[in-house]
């Protein structure tokens, strides 16, 4: 090869790497500009709306974590909704919805009902639902610490005589389960201080969202002893659903679409509970009280015959033929039944698990 060849080589591959490096460096260029403008997603120009932050279904208690103000866009904002520094935030609190309203929906003035217009705690309850009120003080309801929208359980204490010489027995038993709170004494909103903070007050009554069913048996428990709340935690509802998912007394189908899913997802997350009772004796307490209804030990106070002869040991029924009446021991199945209704064990009542369920 001679000279002049290898001079034009050496020019052809000294322009060639020129080039692909001018190539390189317009490439280079024109990507910076689409990784800056992908970074910095453009924001809706407009004023905030009220918007929901969670699903909030009809009767729902308006609180600080369901609403926020949000961007929108100028166009699509209406009259009906609520602007942020044009709308008091404070008085929306305690309010009830009256519309379902879905995640990110702005919220609207007529989606709203506050305490003072007409037929508010109607709003509050759901389909089927009863308002009853409870009487409480600081030490049956919580200290004070239960707010409207939380969750309670009912507890019921109680004594049960056990006759002329017995002692009686202390007992206090879980009635009823997972019941909406809907206001403390004449307040639906949870107070706040000008920090922002929860203001913990005192109140005498609860009013609950119940069944028809539930409002009775809340009646006659107020008859038979205390009444006491316990505060439920947000964990309890959750753990709850899945076991009862789990155990197939929530039954969601499978055609079933997202919105009929949620739907019976919140109502067995919202139903109250009137299952069957929990309960602790005091001898579960201390080792100087019951476990269970004393004996009777007086042969008139057992069905024993008149003038201090002994009846029949273990257990016995009353038998009348015609104007006689006599106490018959029963056999071991029966006697069984009997003894336990004897010793106050199992849930003999519709309300208390101590109590009876039928006249006798």
């Amino acid at each position: 090869m001679d000279r002049k060849k290898l001079v034009l080589l050496l020019g052809a591959l000294i322009v060639a790497i020129g080039t692909a490096f001018a190539a390189r460096s317009m490439f280079a260029g024109a990507s910076a500009p689409q990784a800056d403008a992908a970074a910095v997603a453009p924001q809706p120009e407009g004023p905030k709306v009220l918007v929901a932050k969670r699903a909030l279904p009809v009767g729902t208690i308006i609180t600080a974590d369901a609403i926020g103000f949000q961007l929108w866009p100028k166009e699509m904002v209406q009259d009906a909704y609520f602007i942020d520094g044009e709308a008091d935030m404070t008085k929306l609190l305690g309010t009830v919805v009256r519309y379902a309203i879905t995640a990110g929906e702005p919220v609207t003035r007529g989606g709203l009902v506050s305490p003072e217009d007409h037929g508010f705690l109607a709003a509050a309850l759901g389909a089927g639902m009863r308002a009853v009120t409870v009487s409480v003080s600081a030490k049956t309801g919580v200290g004070g610490f239960v707010f409207p929208g939380d969750r309670v359980d009912m507890m019921l204490t109680q004594a049960v005589s056990g006759g002329d010489e017995g002692q009686e027995l202390k007992a206090t038993e879980t009635i009823l389960r997972n019941l909406r709170v809907l206001a403390t004494d004449q307040s639906t909103e949870t107070t706040t201080s000008p920090e922002g903070k929860t203001e913990v007050r005192s109140f005498s009554t609860v009013t609950l969202e119940v069944t028809p069913r539930i409002a009775e048996k809340i009646q006659v428990a107020e008859t038979i002893g205390t009444i006491s709340l316990s505060l439920r935690s947000i964990a309890d509802n959750q753990s709850e659903l899945e076991r009862a998912i789990a155990s197939g007394a929530v039954d969601v189908p499978d055609d079933a679409s997202k919105a009929d899913e949620e739907r019976v997802i919140h109502q067995a997350m919202t139903r109250p509970q009137d299952g069957a009772s929990s309960f602790v004796t005091g001898g579960d307490v201390s080792r100087f009280q019951r476990t269970a209804l004393p004996r009777p030990s007086s042969p008139q106070a057992a069905g024993g015959a008149p003038g201090g002869l002994a009846g029949p040991t273990g257990p016995t029924v009353r038998v009348t033929r015609g104007k006689d009446t006599t106490v018959e021991a029963v056999g071991r199945g029966a006697g069984a039944m009997l003894d336990r209704q004897a010793q106050g064990v199992g849930d003999f009542g519709r309300v208390s698990g101590v109590g009876m369920s039928t006249l006798r």
